[in-house]
């Protein structure tokens, strides 16, 4: 679920502004001119793959409203820093306050908020699983993550802005959205813990679930007491089974414990397990993967994971220096070709070796009557452990691995045509021709952003953005 725009709506003040949210991974396409012409700041935000849909939508914007002000952010905006200031008004590269600041300047004192609390009253797409955040970022420095390239430090809402998102979210279940909700304080954890079991005793709500680095398993006391809590469900990056695989991502807190004993033990204390897998295909042979794959599917122990993604090069992380170095990224790879299901390095084997494999993962294609003997089994195993809502959630997780491919590319995108899923011969979808009529000084923003050129090198406009990411990694890491 987007929750970004649901907090950036706090930077202005309700009295004062009118705001309205819209999430096109929920509503489809934003088409509405209407809509498009209404306001006088647009905001703007989304991951590095949405960098051009973030363009298209400016375009519409610009030419129903040549006086709107369009302001971005997230992800997408931290890696191209100076290249996208050549299309949106502000570019913030910050944490959300830096809204504030911007509704200051552009509206006057009056529309930022005194106290930016998220606007959840706005998020119409969230309907039964509530999202709230108790602490940002984390201390963990994984090589392919974009929290690895923007070296922000592990930070921590109080204790009475979580119980107020809690009451304020109004639902029976919530996900906390926390990159790491265990972090680097455990008497902060511990804190939130005593919180949420109090308000869980109290019937405020029926269950939480959240995302925590393996580290957490190290202690069982932290098992017992998240159960206590009202914890439903735990995410943890499991990423491979492989742990020379692990080390080579930096990922050494996964190497401590044995993978499969770690999610058994989770399921056993009455908590699901969570996880998704990275074939990399750029360091592993189709044998090799495959083989792991067939284990995970033989271990009804374990649970299945949540999501398969291909390697994704996300710009200014240690893994894209290291790709850019050793000339590993293909020739017209797009920036939206970032998603997890498009193939933007250079496999170990050739393309058509692992051409197949990818196209075959995206529906598990070959693989259904093991995922579905596998749930099979896992019922059985667990049938008394977990409730009845947690064994729904673990079998309908194991479904959404059938439906990979329809949830990471809507309907409303237009992809009508056979996929190849590797970047340099995946067609562009149909959001990329203009499905309202728009000034023609904005026909470029349609274009699609290329990362790599014919050569498979940095493209010439990204190179100044790319070039002092990789210097300031390099100093850092120093």
């Amino acid at each position: 679920m987007a929750m970004g725009p649901v907090y950036l709506a706090g930077a202005f003040d309700r009295n004062f502004c009118d705001v309205r949210l819209y999430d096109e991974v929920s509503g489809g396409a934003l088409e509405d001119s209407q809509l498009l012409s209404w306001p006088d700041i647009l905001v703007l935000t989304g991951l590095t793959s949405g960098f051009d849909r973030m363009l298209h939508i400016t375009a519409y914007a610009r030419t129903l409203n040549a006086q709107v002000i369009v302001v971005a952010g997230g992800p997408a905006i931290r890696s191209f820093p100076r290249y996208a200031r050549n299309f949106f008004d502000y570019c913030c590269l910050g944490d959300i306050e830096e809204l504030s600041s911007v509704a200051r300047e552009v509206l006057g004192d009056d529309a930022a908020a005194e106290e930016m609390n998220p606007r959840f009253d706005l998020a119409y797409w969230i309907r039964s699983l509530g999202h709230i955040e108790s602490s940002r970022n984390c201390n963990f420095r994984c090589s392919f993550c974009t929290l690895s390239s923007e070296l922000r430090g592990y930070g921590k809402y109080s204790l009475e802005y979580t119980r107020k998102q809690i009451l304020a979210v109004d639902r029976d279940f919530f996900l906390f959205i926390d990159n790491n909700f265990y972090g680097n304080d455990k008497k902060y954890f511990h804190e939130r813990i005593h919180l949420l079991k109090q308000m869980y005793e109290d019937k405020l709500f029926a269950g939480w679930a959240a995302l925590v680095t393996n580290d957490f398993f190290y202690d069982d006391a932290n098992l017992k007491a998240a159960r206590e809590a009202g914890c439903i469900a735990l995410f943890s990056g499991v990423e491979s089974f492989d742990t020379a695989w692990l080390r080579s991502m930096n990922k050494a807190q996964n190497n401590r414990l044995p993978q499969v004993d770690m999610i058994a033990k989770c399921l056993n204390a009455g908590i699901v397990f969570l996880y998704g897998m990275i074939l990399d295909v750029t360091s592993r042979t189709v044998d090799e993967l495959e083989r792991e794959l067939n284990f995970v599917m033989r271990a009804p122990e374990i649970s299945l994971p949540s999501f398969l993604s291909l390697p994704i090069p996300f710009p200014g992380t240690p893994f894209f220096q290291e790709c850019v170095e050793k000339r590993r990224l293909l020739p017209n790879t797009r920036v939206r070709d970032l998603n997890g299901t498009i193939l933007s390095l250079k496999p170990l084997e050739s393309i058509a070796r692992v051409q197949p494999f990818i196209a075959a993962t995206q529906t598990m294609n070959g693989y259904r009557k093991r995922i579905l003997s596998h749930s099979f089994n896992f019922y059985r195993r667990y049938r008394t452990v977990l409730t009845a809502p947690q064994m729904r959630l673990s079998l309908m997780n194991s479904g959404l691995l059938f439906a990979h491919e329809m949830l990471t590319a809507p309907g409303w995108i237009g992809r009508r045509h056979k996929r190849t899923h590797i970047s340099s011969s995946e067609r562009l979808d149909k959001v990329y021709q203009p499905a309202l009529r728009i000034n023609p000084r904005y026909a470029h923003y349609f274009a699609p952003t290329m990362l790599t050129n014919k050569g498979g090198e940095i493209a010439a406009h990204l190179r100044d953005d790319i070039g002092s990411a990789l210097l300031f990694t390099r100093t850092e890491t120093a």
